[in-house]
């Protein structure tokens, strides 16, 4: 009966374990879980305002200039917009080419060029994760926009242009801000 009983404490301890591994991995998944951000804001929401402010008066002030020329323009900025690199697409270049850089540099000239690779790839699961990296103020900086504003672009032509007939937004001669926020909703 002793032994019987010495298996059943070993299984009950053995399932406290089990339990308390669970309850630490679901504490673990929840902190992380946290401080994740929606995809379509991480970006605008780790960037400063005034950063996230220029961008949008950049944009405010291209659709107005390409209203201001007709549809022809509306159809070609729109093309443009088709092939402009967002920040995912840029930071992402950018990680690949400097971890094939501290590879490369890495075997063939001194094994602490390895370091770079990881640096690069702990910054772009960071960003993965948060939405932010060190590269990403430099990048915002230099007028990079997100995804998601350039589809605001994309939508506020697409409106003025008259894609979405019977959308309010259509109705009158909509101005470039009013588009734009339409667009962000």
């Amino acid at each position: 009966m002793n032994r019987g009983g010495h298996a059943a404490d070993q299984r009950g301890s053995g399932l406290s374990h089990q339990s308390g591994v669970a309850h630490s991995l679901v504490r673990f998944v929840l902190y992380w879980a946290g401080m994740l951000t929606p995809t379509n804001e991480r970006v605008e929401r780790n960037t400063p305002h005034g950063i996230n402010d220029t961008i949008r008066a950049e944009t405010e002030a291209s659709v107005a200039r390409v209203l201001a020329r007709g549809r022809e323009a509306i159809d070609a900025r729109l093309s443009e917009l088709d092939k402009e690199w967002d920040t995912e697409r840029t930071l992402e270049t950018m990680a690949a080419s400097f971890m094939l850089g501290g590879l490369v540099l890495g075997t063939q000239v001194d094994r602490k060029w390895l370091l770079l690779s990881g640096a690069v790839a702990g910054f772009l699961l960071q960003h993965g994760v948060q939405g932010w990296c060190p590269p990403l103020p430099l990048i915002r900086a230099l007028g990079v926009r997100s995804a998601t504003e350039i589809a605001h672009e994309r939508y506020a032509l697409k409106a003025a242009r008259g894609d979405f007939q019977g959308d309010s937004v259509a109705v009158g001669v909509p101005t470039a801000a009013r588009l734009i926020a339409a667009a962000s909703r």
